[in-house]
This record gives structure tokens, sequence and C-alpha cells, in this order.
């Protein structure tokens, strides 16, 4: 028989879905982990990972035995979420001197950063990946351009429309990533990531022009992967290799592979690295970073044998309260039917028939529930407190009863809060970073004359026409007011004392349009700034309808 004739292509197809494998191997037990962490955060709390690194489920040792969860860990990840959920940027770029050009250059980029983030739906993407992050320990985000959406420009000549193109941003579960070493903590200093994504064979079609045969879903075993599309027997393992740009590779190299098959090998695809250069697509957020190591670590991890031994007391104290209140009988060998009296028990008025000459069945005293029950469970639940970070007065009323001040609340408060600063700063590198790739993919691909609204400091809509050069500034900041750790009402608290302080006045004591109608958008009241009466005494909304 002779043999096949391995072309390059296939071979390094080949040698793409080796190097998965290898990295896959290396960090099956990260993989476990989450996978635990997944479990317990859903309420499948009754299992374990094995010495060989498999996650079984355990069974009850006997059949009355109570294997109830009681899930503390989903709540403290939504209160975690609840407070992480307070920083969502609004990102703008400053000017890099004041010179008109730069300005001009710095209006621009602001302008198209708040389109962005309103058209890519970036907030429901930050709590998305902010809730991988919670509970595996790392999330990631993905900035591409994507050449098929914005506005319609043209059409060519089969038919087929031309769009402007724009950003798309993604949350990627940390399953998806493979790094090649597991030892480096910056992404960026990575030789090469893999990112491996279950896809349908149609649109792996539509994006590479290739056409697969597909598998079922369910044999890939990567729980982050989640099958996009319908379920079944088309899709395939997408493996998208990006390698750093280095002296044998200045543009750095992304090979795209999937069923054996090799879809694509080229250079990086994008400029977004600092000073023009070629980098990755990612950037990474982590719940708390772990010394030495790319992952972070989820505070699940933490709350798990806590979770562990809360479960195991609360159960053997419902079991102590059955026998109590259901009895526990004791009957002398053969004097009673005992398969009947276990069947049916002891119900209110039953008759027990027991042999002459024998002794009637007995209750057995087993008094109240010990003492010792309630305090663990207590020292439990603080435990749950501490490790967590989270801390609700209203469940604590009795620890703060000597607290009379509303400073000293405050100051509780804001010592509870300290605790997530770590995640708080992560979530505000990987926006900052990402309004940076953001603006790097409209310098690159922006080549012709592109149109974008911006709110002037007057309230007024206007539009700015730019090119994909004009966008030469990334120093993306921050805004002031959304920088800060504040809740509604104490954003609102600040807001009033900085106006009771005059900050927004001009020098006659009077407060400016523009001042008013930044007030009213950070209140919440944004709706209302069409009522705000001109110098004349007359409402703009009057002077727009007239006009």
């Amino acid at each position: 028989m002779e043999e096949l004739q391995i072309t390059d292509e296939e071979q390094l197809a080949r040698e793409v879905g080796e190097d998965f494998e290898t990295r896959r191997r290396q960090r099956k037990s990260l993989e476990r982990q989450w996978e635990l962490n997944l479990n317990f955060a859903r309420g499948e709390q009754y299992c374990r990972i094995t010495d060989g690194g498999e996650i079984v489920f355990s069974e009850p040792n006997y059949d009355w035995e109570q294997r109830r969860v009681f899930n503390h860990i989903a709540p403290i990840i939504d209160t975690r979420l609840s407070k992480l959920a307070r920083i969502r940027p609004a990102l703008a770029v400053r000017a890099a001197s004041d010179g008109e050009n730069d300005k001009n250059a710095s209006e621009i980029a602001s302008a198209i950063l708040s389109f962005v983030q309103d058209d890519a739906d970036l907030d429901g993407v930050i709590s998305s990946a902010t809730m991988w992050s919670e509970i595996c320990g790392t999330a990631f985000y993905k900035v591409v351009w994507n050449s098929a959406s914005g506005k319609r420009v043209g059409v060519t000549e089969d038919g087929k429309s031309i769009a402007e193109g724009g950003v798309n941003i993604a949350a990627v579960s940390p399953f998806e990533i493979y790094p090649f070493s597991l030892d480096e903590e910056n992404l960026d200093m990575q030789p090469s990531i893999i990112h491996a994504e279950l896809l349908p064979v149609k649109e792996i079609f539509s994006v590479y022009g290739v056409r697969l045969e597909g598998k079922e879903a369910s044999l890939f075993d990567i729980p982050g992967c989640g099958a996009k599309g319908d379920t079944g027997v088309n899709f395939e393992l997408v493996l998208e290799r990006y390698e750093r740009p280095s002296g044998d590779l200045p543009d750095g190299r992304l090979t795209v592979a999937a069923g054996g098959t090799l879809l694509y090998d080229g250079p990086l695809p994008y400029l977004n690295g600092d000073n023009g250069t070629r980098g990755y697509p990612f950037v990474k957020q982590v719940s708390t970073s772990a010394p030495g190591s790319f992952f972070g670590w989820s505070v699940v991890e933490r709350l798990i044998p806590v979770q562990r031994a809360y479960n195991a007391v609360k159960n053997r104290k419902h079991e102590f309260l059955n026998r109590i209140s259901m009895g526990t009988v004791a009957v002398e060998e053969g004097s009673v039917d005992v398969d009947e009296l276990a069947e049916t028990g002891l119900a209110p008025g039953k008759i027990i028939v027991y042999r002459q000459g024998g002794s009637a069945p007995e209750m057995l005293a087993l008094g109240s529930v010990p003492e010792e029950f309630w305090k663990e469970e207590q020292s439990l639940l603080s435990e749950f407190t501490k490790i967590s970070g989270t801390t609700e007065i209203s469940d604590n009323a009795d620890a703060f009863a000597g607290i009379t001040s509303a400073t000293g609340l405050q100051l509780i408060i804001d010592q509870d809060d300290a605790r997530l600063n770590v995640a708080y700063q992560s979530i505000k590198r990987a926006v900052r970073k990402i309004g940076r790739l953001v603006l790097r993919l409209y310098r690159q691909f922006s080549t012709d004359v592109r149109l974008v609204q911006l709110v002037d400091g007057d309230g007024k809509t206007k539009a700015l026409c730019f090119k994909g050069s004009d966008v030469s500034g990334d120093d993306v900041v921050l805004e002031a007011d959304t920088d800060l750790n504040l809740s509604p009402a104490q954003r609102r608290t600040v807001i009033y004392e900085l106006m009771d302080r005059g900050l927004f006045s001009d020098g006659e004591g009077k407060m400016t349009q523009a001042a008013k109608k930044k007030i009213l958008d950070l209140l919440g009241y944004a709706s209302l700034t069409d009522a705000i009466p001109n110098g004349e005494g007359e409402y703009d909304r009057e002077n727009r309808e007239g006009n």
C-alpha cells in the first residue's frame, strides 16, 4: 500500500493540535479546580478531585443520611459581583499637549471610545468577564476588528454588502486560553497563546471559506467552550495560536487549525501593540493575583472547605432533630413486627401489639440538640464573612450595635469594600487596556472618512469626521466620577457637597448650563436636561421646537 504524503499545511495543523494537547495536559489540575468551583457555585457540592485528577461525585454512606446543600457560596458571589458592578468606567483620552491638534485628536478618540462602549455593550461584557474571574480566578477579553459590522457603505459585484467595520469585544473564559508558560504572569510576555473555541462548521466556513465535516460537541471536554448556535454534530474545535513578535518573526504569527485542517497562517493581524507593533488581542483580568502564576486565584477556592464543613454540620443537626421528632424505639427481639413498625412508624393513636410476656416497646430519650451544633454553625458563618470579604450590616446588626454615628458605620463599610480593591484595580486596568486596543484598531483599519457623534459640554450633540490617521493618541484614562468606588447614594452625597462649596459655580456665583446638565447626568436625571432654562428664561426644548 502506497504511503500517503503529508503536506506542509497538514503537518502545521497537526503540530498546532499536538501543541494544544501538551498545554492541556500541563494545566489539567487547574481546569479541574475551575470545574470544582463552578460545581460549588451551582450547588453541586458533594464532589471532589481524586488523586488521578478527575472529579467524582460521592454517594451517601446510608440511606437515611441527609445530603442537602446549604449554598452560601452563590450569594457571596452575587454580593461581590454587585459591589464590583459599581466599576463601569467612562473612558476618555488625555491630550498629549495643549496644542489644538492634540486637543482635537483627544476629542475624536474620546468620542470613539464612547461610541464603542455602547455599540459593543462593554458594560455587559465586563459583567460576564467579572463573573468568570470571581468563580475561576481569571477572565479574558478579546478585542478584534470585525469588517462585517458597522454601517453599510456599498455593495460588491456579487450583491454582498460592504460595511465600514467596527470593534468587537467578547468575554472569554479561562477554559479557552492556553498560555505557553503557566509561570509567566504577564500576558504580553508569553511567547505564544492558544485560543481554543468550539464553533459551528457553518461559521467556520463563513469566516475561513473551508468546509469541515464537523463532530459532536460533546467530544470536546472543554467546559468553558460553550457551543455557539445549534447543538448536534456540526461543530469543530478551532485552535488559534498567536505567537509574539521575535527576531525570527518580526510580525509575529497567527496559525488557525480545526479538524486537522489548516485554516490560516500568517502574521499577527493587528497593530495593537506599543509603538505600532503587533500584539495579542487579549486582555487579562483576575480576581486575586497568584505569585508566579499566569492564572489568578478565586475566593471560591478558599470557601470550599468551609462550605463542606457547613453542609456537614447542618445535615447532622437536621438528622438529630429528625431522631428527636420522629422518635427512636427500642423493642425486645421477637416481641413486635419490626418490619411493620419500621414502615409505618409511630403514628398518633397507633395500636402496638407485642408478644405476651415480652417487653413493651419504649421510646429512647435523646434529649435536645447539643449546643455545640449551634456554636459550630455560627463559627462557620463567621468564616464565610472573613474569607469572602463581604459583610452585610443588616445580617450583622448585633456586631454594630455599639456604633451610633454615621461616620463610624461608613468607616466599617469602607474597610469592607477595601477587601475588593484588588479586583477593582484589575477591572480598571483591563478596561484601560481595552480602550487602548480599540483606538489602535480604529487607527489601523479606518482608512476612509468615518463619522462619529459626541455630546459637548453644553449637552448638544455634534458630529466629527475622522480617518484612522487622526487617532494619534491612546493615553486612555478613566473619568474621575467613574474611577471612584462609590455607591449611587455616596456619589450623590459627593455631588451635593461640591455644589454647597460652590465648585460648580463661576466667579459670580452662578452655575453654568454645562455644569447643570453634567450634574443632572451624574444624578441619573439626564432626561431633565431639556427643561433647564437658558439665559433668556426660555427652555432649550422650546427653542428647538421653535426652530
